[in-house]
């Protein structure tokens, strides 16, 4: 293919450290559009690159430092605690003028990480996917950041972001990014990791069970499914490496525990007061925005219907928009940068809140309906587990707690994956 017109005008080879899944798909999509692609992996997966890229025009070197020498634009596609050990390798090798950039979730090490190993003469132009390897660059939200940049790199840098066809959405500074990203992110993955604990504590599909038949829970379900599908290192990144994120876990926490207080202790008027204040913050009685529709939701579940409906407490999502509220968060302004999994949180926030039956129903269950007890107390103990792990910092225990639901949804993720894609894309249209 002929190559990018701006190779005439700033010479472009792109460089990408670390070729898993994300960084593969770049490195794919950038070749297609004519750029010389270089890229490399750790010493043991060089082979395997090497046959996985036969037919296309990306170059798999041996190491990181002959991708560094070859790059004037450095894509770092490595997992954000490795981030600074891996700059810091590598960062002799890299040409003054080079624009560099990284694909982590948490830009606070990785801006630290290029700060502190690369020279002056370095254009820090970086960025992030807010989409899963599953699916293609094409018109997916892709957020960049120019962190230290001149015009003429920033307008290459810019070219080469473009040649992703992605929607493109430019944040000025990276604390703007992981305040963001704490919200849309890490807390909202903390929330269905929470429903996901709780069932597995439980010993029960949900999809087998009446109080989670209805269509909200169909999106809960096939989220909670699509989030343990993918791996666990990112998650537990987004919410222990993003100082944003700490705060924003232990508001949810504190909101679904006095929540549950004031359920257990059937304290009605001052549950509703909450509920009410909360609402009146968040969705300030105005149209709404996402409008999810109720026959789609419906339609996209993983078991039978039970015969009889059971009402449900739906905590987790009371307890999220209860967390907006004392934040004084507005959700709707991240939209900007929205993810998947957030913008179907969302969604089913405001169809619970702005549904007045559907609400008082939900009120009712939460304070009186004792056979739903056990499941909230479930709920209440994983969300403390959760936050618990993410306060201490503990990657480890975050990473063995997360495959632990994995593995007892193992059977039915690639499906609930799947499920969740087709329901993505039907809602969005």
């Amino acid at each position: 293919m002929q190559k990018h017109l701006l190779s005439y005008i700033y010479p472009m080879n792109i460089g990408i450290i670390g070729l898993g899944d994300m960084g593969a798909l770049c490195a794919r999509k950038w070749a297609e559009k004519g750029y010389d692609v270089f890229g490399c992996d750790l010493p043991a997966n060089f082979g395997r690159l090497q046959k996985a890229f036969e037919g296309t025009s990306v170059v798999i070197l041996e190491d990181a430092h002959l991708v560094a020498k070859k790059a004037d634009f450095l894509l770092f596609s490595v997992e954000t605690a490795n981030i600074a050990p891996v700059v810091s390798s590598v960062a002799r090798s890299i040409k003054p003028g080079t624009i560099v950039a990284g694909q982590t979730s948490v830009k606070h090490p990785e801006i630290a990480a290029f700060e502190n190993y690369l020279s002056k003469e370095i254009h820090i132009f970086t960025c992030h996917s807010l989409h899963g390897p599953s699916f293609a660059t094409d018109g997916q939200k892709l957020i960049v950041v120019p962190h230290k940049v001149s015009e003429s790199a920033y307008r290459a840098g810019m070219e080469i972001y473009k040649a992703l066809d992605s929607e493109i959405i430019e944040i000025e500074t990276f604390l703007q990014h992981d305040q963001i990203m704490a919200d849309t992110q890490a807390v909202t993955h903390m929330g269905f990791e929470s429903m996901g604990t709780a069932w597995k504590n439980s010993g029960f599909y949900p999809w087998d069970h009446g109080a989670y038949s209805t269509g909200i829970d169909n999106v809960k379900i096939l989220t909670t499914l699509r989030i343990f599908s993918y791996k666990a290192h990112v998650y537990a990144g987004l919410a222990i490496l993003n100082p944003f994120a700490r705060k924003q876990v232990r508001q949810y926490a504190q909101s679904e525990s006095e929540l549950f207080k004031l359920m257990i202790c059937e304290k009605e008027e001052d549950f509703r007061s909450r509920v009410k204040a909360a609402s009146e913050f968040v969705f300030h009685g105005e149209r709404d925005f996402i409008t999810l529709d109720t026959d789609v939701m419906k339609d996209f579940k993983m078991g039978e219907e039970g015969e009889n409906h059971q009402p449900n407490s739906h905590l987790s999502l009371l307890a999220m928009v209860d967390s907006w509220y004392q934040m004084k968060v507005n959700p709707y302004e991240n939209l900007i940068c929205q993810t998947p999994p957030f913008r179907l949180r969302l969604g089913i926030a405001e169809y619970l809140f702005k549904n007045e039956a559907l609400l008082e129903e939900t009120i009712q269950a939460a304070l009186y309906d004792k056979s739903i007890r056990a499941d909230d107390l479930e709920f209440h103990s994983a969300v403390r587990e959760w936050a618990s792990i993410i306060e201490y910092g503990d990657m480890e225990g975050y990473i063995t707690h997360f495959n632990q639901v994995k593995d007892f949804f193992r059977e039915r993720l690639e499906y609930g994956a799947k499920q969740s894609t087709r329901l993505i894309e039907k809602l969005n249209h």
